[in-house]
Parts: structure tokens; C-alpha cells; sequence
């Protein structure tokens, strides 16, 4: 772990502890990964044997991280606003300019990483996890016994975000990670190298590129015959979005050569 993250949650309880009087508190200190002893007092906290300051505001939604002289939010702004957002189950999600990347409220992001996992069935596979994000796929594959997984994420500030996120896969042989966008760097990928892909793109709207037949077929292209994809689709509204994006990515993924099953949020396709 990097130093404390700190939400709002426990910048709270840190300061009612004080107000009651209590010298120590368990807490977590790492988005709920684990519990551990603070010592607040009415001008800050100690932990660690170091001494931290309580925020003159401390936001909702917001986690903050140690930079060695304050708390600041675990957040970027380039082309996007990117930021790192706390949830219930203490796994944080990320939104760019205000869009969550979070597949659904009622599921922690791990619970739903290893659900899709369970679906390319990892142990001894080399796989490709399209659009890393925080990691949350790269992790469960690395728990399901894969034996490569080669992750790309084009956004450096994502790449950020998961080296302050605890819950990010942690440095390991069989993960290989690039700074890269996939769709330029999967032609370099030899074919029927890999034996499962997972495809988790941002929205249609956001990158339509990453839907596109030409990186279907190129999809196909590096997957060996009976290669497992699953491709995260979500749910959009039909009435409002006038698209089937499910469907759609079906159709698509026929034409490239896969069988095709819609399954959850998403459709599961084997390489004929």
C-alpha cells in the first residue's frame, strides 16, 4: 500500500472518535482490503507511528491519498476528468467526466469481474483482457489460475488510478500490462495466440472503435478454434439510445466467425 486513502466514511468516524474521546479506533485505511488501529486526537491522527491532519473538507464520493504533505483526490484531468470513486463494498469503480465504470449498483465490482471470468474459464489459459481498467478482470484470471494474461489500457491516468487502488492486481509474472490502445496494437498480436478474450469497452458512444467489425475480425484473427470471448455489453435503453447495442455486437461477432449466446449484460461467443 501506497499510504492511507481516506473517504469521507471514515474521515468521519476518525473525528467523532476524537470528539468522544476514544484513543484508538480499528478502521481501514485501504478501501476495506483490511482493518487497522488509528489513533485520532482532536488536532489529527496517528497511524503507523506517522502523524496525518483531518481535512478542512472531505467530499462525498472522493477518495483522497497521501501525496507526503496533504490529502488530495485520487483524480486526473487531461483530455477527461478520471477519478477514482468509492462504493459500498469498498472495491472502488472509476468515472470519466462524471460516467460511472461500474457495470450495475447492486453488485460489487469484483463480484461482477469474477462472474464474467467464471464465463472464458481461466485456469491455464492465455488471455487477453482488451480494456484494462482498474484490473478487476486481470485479478480474477490471476485467481483462476490463468497462465498469461496481457492487459492493455490506453489511458495513463486509468493506469494511475490502479497503482493507488488496493484492490488492483498486484505485481505478477503472468500479468503483462501495456499502455496502449488495442485496437492499434492488436495487429502485432499473432494469430491463434491466445486462448480467451475479455472485452470490457467503454460505452458505444464513448468508443465506437472498440465495436467495430474490422476489430471483431481481428478478435477472431487472435483467438485460437474454440477460444472463448466474452464481450461486456451493458443494458442501454432501447427507447432512449435507439440502439441494440446486445444484439448488434451479436450480429457482428456471427459475421467474424464466433457462435454467439447473449448472457447477462453482455454475450459470450466461441470462435467456430
Amino acid at each position: 500500500m501506497n499510504g492511507p486513502l481516506l473517504t469521507r466514511d471514515v474521515h468521519d468516524a476518525l473525528r467523532a472518535a476524537a470528539r468522544a474521546g476514544a484513543t484508538a479506533i480499528e478502521c481501514s485505511l485501504d478501501l476495506e482490503r483490511s482493518r487497522t488501529r488509528v489513533e485520532p486526537d482532536a488536532a489529527g491522527w496517528t497511524w503507523q507511528g506517522r502523524r496525518y491532519p483531518y481535512m478542512d473538507a472531505c467530499r462525498e464520493r472522493t477518495i483522497y491519498y497521501w501525496d507526503g504533505a496533504r490529502f488530495e483526490p485520487v483524480a486526473r484531468f487531461t483530455s477527461a476528468l478520471i477519478k477514482l470513486v468509492p462504493t459500498a463494498w469498498g472495491p472502488p469503480t472509476f468515472e470519466i467526466d462524471g460516467i460511472k465504470m461500474l457495470p450495475t449498483a447492486r453488485v460489487s465490482p469484483t463480484a461482477d469481474a469474477e462472474r464474467k471470468v467464471a464465463l472464458i474459464q481461466p485456469r491455464g489459459k492465455r488471455i487477453l483482457d482488451s480494456c484494462g481498467g482498474l484490473g478487476y478482470f486481470a485479478a480474477c484470471c490471476l485467481r483462476g489460475e490463468a497462465r498469461q494474461v496481457l492487459s492493455y489500457e490506453k489511458s495513463a491516468d486509468v493506469i494511475w488510478l490502479r497503482s493507488l487502488n488496493p484492490w488492483s492486481p498486484v505485481r505478477d509474472a503472468r500479468l503483462t500490462l501495456t499502455e496502449g490502445d488495442i485496437t492499434e496494437q492488436i495487429g502485432g498480436l499473432p494469430s491463434a495466440s491466445l486462448d480467451a478474450i475479455l472485452h470490457d469497452p467503454p460505452r458505444f458512444g464513448i468508443a465506437g472503435e472498440l465495436y467495430a467489425q474490422a476489430f471483431y475480425d481481428q478478435l477472431a484473427r487472435v483467438l485460437r478454434r474454440r477460444g472463448r470471448l466474452f464481450h461486456y455489453t451493458g443494458a442501454p435503453n432501447r427507447l432512449t439510445s435507439g440502439r441494440d447495442v446486445p444484439n448488434e455486437v451479436a450480429k457482428r461477432l456471427r459475421r467474424a466467425g464466433f457462435g454467439v449466446e447473449l448472457i447477462g449484460d453482455g454475450v459470450l461467443a466461441i470462435k467456430n
